[in-house]
């Protein structure tokens, strides 16, 4: 299972007077990482450095050093999206020097430790996938059948209301016969659930 950010932020760090502010965003395709990037480049234009990481859904994955020491940047900045299964996210770090040189190894741990924060500033919201079931219940049950499906933790995406209710749930894909047999059991075998689409959703 994936995940990506809760939301879009902005986490600085200071390390010997030199500032590492993180800014991190979701996106979905190449283009609209490369748009983030350069809002934030022309934003702090005066910055020594804005680096860069990102990674998509599909497996693409870039990094820029933007001047840095090679592989002291963008390198452990998409080495912390990686090891902490992110996507769909990207990732800009400017650093304004504060006058001492923090070494190789300095860089890599202060880039690395500027995305890692600002993640956990920001939070995640795990990503799966998962069935969509549609469940059919005269007006008399369906109140409830609606309880007991929340009382027990299960995801209703929507409930439609005509001759009869219709309550659409979201389980993840590897517990949909479990699920099954559960809504057997509370409606003693008189309502069943009909499979949908299989979709992927993010969830705190």
């Amino acid at each position: 299972m994936t995940a990506t950010v809760a939301r879009d932020g902005v986490h600085e760090i200071e390390i010997q007077r030199s500032r590492f502010r993180c800014h991190l965003a979701r996106v979905e395709t190449e283009e609209a990482a490369a748009e983030f990037i350069a809002a934030v480049r022309k934003e702090h234009w005066s910055a020594n450095h804005n680096c860069t990481a990102f990674r998509l859904g599909d497996g693409t994955q870039r990094s820029s050093d933007d001047g840095e020491p090679a592989g002291t940047a963008g390198v452990p900045m998409l080495e912390v999206l990686v090891r902490r299964e992110l996507v769909d996210v990207v990732a800009v770090v400017t650093r304004y020097f504060g006058g001492t040189k923090l070494g190789a190894g300095g860089l890599v741990r202060a880039y690395g430790r500027a995305v890692s924060e600002a993640v956990d500033a920001v939070g995640l919201l795990r990503r799966g996938r998962f069935a969509t079931l549609e469940i059919t219940a005269a007006h008399a049950e369906a109140g409830r059948l609606e309880h007991a499906l929340r009382a027990a933790g299960h995801r209703i995406a929507e409930v439609g209301y005509g001759s009869s209710v219709r309550l659409t749930v979201h389980v993840p894909e590897a517990e949909a016969e479990g699920f099954r047999r559960w809504l057997a059991e509370q409606t003693a075998g008189a309502v069943t659930a009909t499979t949908g689409t299989t979709v992927e959703l993010d969830l705190p």
